[in-house]
């Protein structure tokens, strides 16, 4: 990897808000590490800054430190300039019941909590220092869900995201020691493959009167890591068309 480029480690690359994540970086010339359950599509792999991609389950303990020394050995150990903790689990039932505190399965809250709060903390300690020889900066994915009561998303996967919301506020403090900026962002309604049809019901509630799209999630991300927000950090940037106001 040539060593005067920016690099990025993302993870949760292969759809949705992770894969426009990479493509906005990689059209401004960042070489790009990321990770995901799946293997990445045919056509990314072409992507000439797409440069290593690793097949991992970031809710296994033992995966996630494969994961940082895979990807410090292709980094050669060098500066990492952006981590995206992007990577996320929301349990469903197969008759769309949302999974509360009474009926959700307990097995699945720890498991939810080791993807969406571990692995962002264990994945920013184990490219800590990493990040601070980039002057680099975190931006955690979190959720509107964190902080309201969403009708869809479940209570263990909007617990997660509160959690992620306050973790991100105490890196910042920590991880300004080091160099390095902490953010979060707040999606809201969000048009993925993910998205199933019952979420156009949400559209009243949002002001603009539309979803977003993933490319404009991107465009925050991208922004936050950038040299323009060079003094923020600690902050949570909500991307839901206003519906978060309501």
């Amino acid at each position: 990897m040539m060593a005067d480029r920016r690099t990025l480690i993302l993870t949760g690359a292969s759809r949705g808000i992770g894969h426009a994540t990479v493509a906005r970086f990689s059209r401004e010339g960042w070489q790009i590490v990321t990770c995901s359950r799946e293997p990445v599509p045919e056509a990314c792999k072409r992507d000439p800054n797409w440069s290593h991609h690793i097949t991992v389950d970031l809710a296994v303990p033992d995966e996630r430190d494969r994961f940082v020394a895979e990807a410090r050995a292709a980094l050669d150990d060098g500066p990492v300039h952006g981590l995206v903790n992007n990577a996320g689990y929301s349990p469903k039932t197969p008759y769309k019941e949302r999974l509360g505190c009474l009926n959700g399965d307990p097995d699945e809250w720890r498991e939810v909590f080791e993807l969406n709060f571990f692995a962002p903390l264990e994945l920013s300690r184990g490219f800590a220092g990493n990040l601070h020889k980039g002057d680099g900066a975190i931006v955690n994915i979190g959720s509107i869900a964190g902080h309201i009561v969403h009708p869809f998303a479940g209570s263990a996967y909007s617990t997660s995201k509160a959690a992620l919301s306050a973790l991100t506020r105490e890196m910042a403090v920590e991880f300004a020691e080091l160099g390095v900026r902490v953010n979060a962002i707040a999606p809201g309604e969000i048009e993925t493959a993910m998205l199933s049809p019952e979420y156009e019901t949400l559209l009243p509630r949002i002001p603009m009167h539309r979803m977003g799209t993933p490319e404009e999630v991107a465009g925050v991300i991208f922004q936050l890591v950038g040299s323009d927000f060079a003094y923020v950090t600690g902050t949570e940037i909500f991307i839901t068309g206003g519906q978060h106001v309501l």
